[in-house]
């Protein structure tokens, strides 16, 4: 009779191998291999030309330091640094309205019709796929140097993130609500309004607490491109070779992103 220690020692059968599965994983190994070496040629890599440069990066430094921390660089650079903090929050909350109807509208949930989902996430793909900073150069263009075109190209560019986030955030809901109020012959309005909404409130809150935090950082690469900000001091201050100014406006915007981070941390915490 087989007792129970008689099963422990028996020995456990060897794990069997998928000769498939090897191959496969050392085909995607060889890929990878392949293409980083492409990579690494068509991106002109070279670790003796960054050796080489040590020198010049050396004098950069010892130009930029110690910062210029006098009331006339500061200033301004305070100033611009509370106008790129503008600009990311108007970029944000104005896309609000706009993100939530595109949301819904690719939904599989609450778009009406497949032509209308298919139609809604093509915008934003679209949206999402170009750059912000190539919707800055745009509206530059159209309406002119300064804050506002950052604005509307931060607003174009959220609202295809965000839609997309948000539309994933409505699908990935509790279909329970959902469902009861269908049951009751509630319609998709009123469903999106008393059922789905309130129970993805704190997520899509969240999501646009982290665009907040990201449309900041973007906003400064904006000003260097015309678009208003601090970034444009930085991009200034490289142009006349004043590397100490620049410094200063680089610790002004880490400063900036350190307390927008936080406060971003603290709204999802107290969401979640």
């Amino acid at each position: 009779m087989t007792t129970l220690e008689d099963i422990r020692r028996l020995p456990v059968p060897p794990k069997p191998r998928r000769p498939r599965a090897l191959a496969a994983g050392a085909a995607l190994a060889a890929v990878l291999v392949t293409a980083h070496v492409i990579a690494w040629d068509a991106t002109d890599m070279s670790l003796d030309a960054l050796a080489e440069g040590r020198r010049g990066m050396a004098d950069f430094l010892g130009e930029a330091f110690p910062p210029d921390l006098s009331w006339e660089v500061l200033r301004p650079s305070l100033n611009a640094a509370l106008q790129t903090l503008w600009i990311g929050l108007l970029g944000t909350t104005l896309s609000v309205p706009l993100s939530l109807l595109l949301a819904l509208l690719a939904a599989r949930g609450t778009a009406p019709t497949a032509a209308v989902y298919h139609a809604a996430r093509s915008l934003l793909s679209f949206l999402r796929a170009v750059p912000d900073v190539v919707f800055a150069l745009v509206f530059v263009t159209a309406v002119g140097l300064g804050p506002f075109p950052g604005v509307l190209a931060l607003l174009c560019h959220n609202v295809g993130v965000m839609g997309k986030l948000w539309a994933e955030a409505l699908e990935d809901a509790d279909p329970g609500p959902t469902q009861a109020l269908r049951s009751a012959g509630a319609g998709r309005i009123q469903i999106a309004a008393h059922a789905l909404l309130p129970t993805v409130t704190p997520q899509l809150t969240g999501l646009l607490m982290y665009r907040l935090d990201v449309n900041v950082r973007s906003s400064l690469v904006l000003g260097l491109v015309g678009a208003g900000g601090i970034g444009f001091l930085i991009n200034q201050s490289i142009k006349l070779f004043r590397f100490d100014e620049m410094l200063t406006h680089i610790l002004v915007v880490l400063v900036l992103i350190v307390a927008v981070d936080r406060l971003s941390a603290a709204v999802r915490r107290v969401l979640s």
